[in-house]
């Protein structure tokens, strides 16, 4: 105050004062991580808010003494007041989140009060401060409510800074005459926009502190409508009117975790980030003083399930008689299910009056309910929430879980349960995997919530194939498919293998159920091999037929394999995102028949007489036999068993017209799902040139055939799609890569020995090169160069690859005594690749 005085009195600059303030603010923020490791929470931002109060106070005295000199009035009789808007207004303001001021003013004679209220917000922002702000004179204050609803709830929180105290009281009376006006109208907006927030940012591994469901979004929800309808200024006012002191000690509890998190993270980022994102969590977990990532994490999942439990059904419970619709009540009494519930338009609704029922006499509900897929109000959800279940569980509740399995629509029960938090006391196996994270960037949910998406995605089926599959079962196969679907991973968060563990816990469930012996053998061999048709279709060659036979022998029957399919089906789709594309169901689809056939033959199918079985059909296609005769002959001698095993027969036929008509090259560029590319050339392909060029997008899989007559057919399909503007651009690479001396410069590539496998008896003509390790980009490049440079014919290739990792496969002839020169592979692919800095 000194040094401002100083400069006041020798009349300096603005940009003096400016300086002043920013060097001060500037020095502050230096020492919030300090000062957030010995209060955190609430007590932080409070701390945070409190300092923050003082500086803009003395801005705004320092205005004053600029604008009045030594003769500045009282305070009181400046007819301006400076008020917290928002998070700010409830104390709650991260570190690097919009500061939310109001300014209040009247027009008096006397006072500029324009004048000075410019001079504020010029001294502020070249301060440093980041501010949201809005200027009102008095009486425009209740007409700018009505403009906009976000304007009607930052006022809500309005909090008195400093300025006049007069303008101040004058103030709160407006605000209390926005808060009384349409209340109704007002309340049933912010419960909508809440909905629809809640749809846009899901339970997820990778929550959004602030917006995700049970974020800090929900807790602001709830006091408003608080605010609206009872005028209080703290939630914790309608403790005992409203909620018991155990429920709103266990929300706070929650909610002050959340706050120590997004501060966090403000802290970490130095920027506003209220995404808990993977890379943030080591962090984040070391300066909350938790010892293991992921019980940080679950500690996060399970805050926000307890915020939005308590935020459903104490703002309904609000809510409910103050916008009851007397039209309604009629309907109710004729859609009555029991003293107190009532279904009305798929939707279950009971009475906050209602005695909590015992589990059972619940369950009996939903049991005896026509199969629909069903809505659950908050009244409903607050039964389950508080209903007696008394462990362990009576034959009676596992019987009518198994009932509710044998519904078509078992999503809708689960997700409930899971809401109210007896997810883990119906079915016990999910104590251990309850808000459990998954940090392998490949699940964007945790365990249970995934779980729970699994039976979704069955209950949903889009493939038609796979539908019509799952069609087929019986009804019990189909409550024995929901079943493990359910727990198939519930053997996670143990030391051992997951599907190991998992296929142990699922038996004592499945007795309970009266299952049979051969289905709980059934239950127990897909839960232990749940991940084996994706990691068999994804990563290995699947036209081999030691891979098919040894993968029919972890499956054991055909109606496994089918039960399997499908289960593998669900549980991709329960990971969330677009992982189960196109690509990965030809996959699935290619290894579910090749499997399906080794299983339907008793004697031993070998690649000479799948090959012959695959020639016979194609033979016999009209469109072989119009083909040329010596066309027809050179398809036939195509020497690789592989490009008949993997195409289908009018494809085979497709791809030989195509080659007898390529002079020097051609291709096709196709962008439906994902971006593939046909290649058909008789002049050499820079191929390493050409996947350096496209190395920004990720490659799903590559096919490499020698047809006839010189001409190679090359397929390369990626994971990802472009959009039409650059399809241009990607044809030219496409033309480019028939320059054999073209080469890019890309960073080093690095490959240990020990992330590489060789196998040279893979088959009689092919061996396999397996590489496994970090994703790099323009990997597949140096790859496909370091082979090139070899003189590796490679004949097909599998990419699987996640954010980190990859494990690629390559097939290639044996030729040029490669086999016995191995470690020239090992030489060159770990070599560190001199492609720029």
């Amino acid at each position: 105050m000194l040094q401002i005085e100083d400069i006041i009195e020798k009349n300096g600059s603005d940009f003096e004062l400016s300086k002043l303030f920013k060097a001060y603010i500037d020095e502050y923020k230096t020492s919030l991580p300090e000062l957030f490791t010995k209060n955190q929470g609430k007590d932080f931002l409070v701390r945070h808010t409190k300092q923050l109060d003082s500086i803009i106070s003395l801005m705004y005295k320092t205005v004053l003494r600029r604008v009045f000199g030594n003769y500045i009035p009282m305070r009181n009789s400046i007819p301006i007041a400076i008020v917290a808007l928002g998070s700010y207004g409830r104390e709650q303001l991260c570190v690097h989140s919009d500061i939310d001021l109001l300014i209040v003013y009247e027009k008096v004679d006397g006072f500029n009060s324009e004048l000075i209220i410019e001079k504020f917000f010029y001294l502020a922002l070249d301060g440093g401060l980041k501010l949201g702000h809005r200027v009102h004179e008095l009486k425009d204050l209740f007409p700018a409510s009505n403009e906009d609803i976000t304007i009607r709830t930052s006022l809500m929180e309005a909090r008195f800074i400093t300025g006049s105290n007069f303008a101040w009281h004058a103030t709160t009376k407006e605000l209390n005459k926005i808060r009384l006006y349409n209340q109704k109208e007002f309340i049933f907006a912010k419960v909508e926009e809440a909905q629809i927030r809640r749809k846009k940012y899901p339970n997820s591994m990778q929550p959004n502190i602030k917006e995700s469901v049970g974020g800090l979004r929900d807790s602001n929800l709830i006091f408003w409508v608080a605010h609206t309808i009872y005028g209080v200024t703290a939630l914790k006012d309608l403790t005992q009117k409203l909620f018991s002191e155990e429920e709103y000690r266990d929300y706070r509890s929650a909610l002050e975790l959340l706050f120590r998190v997004r501060s966090a993270l403000h802290l970490i980022t130095h920027k506003q980030e209220d995404r808990l994102l993977l890379e943030h969590i080591p962090e984040v977990t070391r300066m909350l003083g938790f010892r293991n990532q992921q019980k940080m994490v679950t500690k996060v999942l399970e805050a926000q399930w307890r915020i939005s439990n308590f935020t459903q059904i104490f703002v309904k419970k609000m809510v409910r008689p103050y916008l009851c619709d007397m039209s309604y009540v009629a309907k109710f009494r004729h859609n009555r299910i029991s003293k107190g519930i009532y279904e009305l338009d798929d939707r279950i609704f009971a009475s906050f009056n209602l005695k909590v029922q015992n589990v059972d006499n619940l369950l009996e509900i939903l049991v005896k309910l026509p199969d629909k897929f069903y809505h659950f109000d908050a009244g409903f959800l607050n039964q389950f929430t508080y209903a007696k279940i008394s462990p362990p569980l009576k034959p009676k509740t596992h019987m009518l879980l198994k009932d509710l399995l044998k519904k078509r629509h078992m999503y809708c029960f689960l997700k409930l349960f899971y809401d109210a938090g007896i997810l883990h006391h119906l079915f016990t196996n999910f104590k251990k995997v309850l808000h459990l994270p998954q940090f392998d960037g490949y699940h964007h949910y945790p365990v249970d919530i995934h779980s729970i998406k699994c039976v979704e995605a069955l209950e949903n089926i889009q493939d038609p194939f796979i539908k019509e599959l799952y069609d087929e079962f019986s009804e019990d196969e189909k409550v024995l498919l929901k079943v493990v679907t359910l727990f198939h991973d519930t053997g996670k968060g143990r030391k051992q293998d997951h599907s190991e563990v998992g296929a142990k816990l699922i038996v004592p469930f499945v007795k309970k159920l009266k299952f049979k012996e051969e289905e709980i053998q059934r239950c127990v061999t897909l839960v232990k091999q749940h991940v084996t048709m994706s990691s068999v279709a994804f990563k290995q060659n699947i036209h081999n037929e030691k891979t098919l036979y040894k993968f029919m022998s972890s499956v054991q029957d055909i109606k496994n394999l089918k039960l399997l399919y499908v289960l593998t089906y669900a549980d991709i789709n329960g990971v969330g995102g677009d992982v189960y594309n196109s690509f990965n169901s030809k996959l699935l689809y290619d290894l579910y028949t090749s499997a399906l056939e080794v299983a339907q033959n008793l004697g031993r199918i070998t690649d000479a007489t799948k090959r012959i079985n695959i020639e016979k059909r194609v033979q016999k296609l009209p469109e072989f036999l119009q083909l040329p005769k010596l066309l027809q002959t050179k398809l036939l001698r195509v020497e690789s068993n592989l490009f008949f095993f993997k195409h289908t027969p009018i494809d085979i036929i497709k791809i030989a017209k195509k080659a007898k008509e390529t002079k020097e090259y051609d291709y096709s560029i196709h962008v439906d799902g994902s971006l593939s590319i046909e290649i058909y050339r008789r002049i050499p392909l820079n191929i390493s040139y050409l996947l350096a060029k496209l190395s920004h997008l990720d490659v799903a899989s590559m096919e490499i055939f020698t047809l006839f007559d010189d001409v190679k057919y090359f397929k390369i399909e990626f994971i990802e799609n472009i959009g039409s503007n650059e399809i241009i651009e990607v044809e030219n690479i496409v033309k480019n890569a028939f320059d054999m001396n073209l080469h890019v410069e890309m960073k080093n590539v690095i490959i240990d020995k020990k992330e590489i496998a060789i196998d040279c008896e893979h088959s009689l003509t092919h061996a396999e090169v397996s590489v496994h390790t970090q994703n790099q980009k323009g990997l597949l490049a140096y790859i496909m160069e370091c082979f090139e440079k070899l003189n590796i014919n490679i004949v097909t290739a599998k990419i699987h690859s996640t954010k980190h990792k990859v494990r690629d496969s390559f097939l290639m002839e044996k030729q040029n005594d490669i086999c016995n020169n191995v470690e020239k592979i090992y030489e060159l692919l770990t070599k560190t690749s001199d492609k720029g800095n």
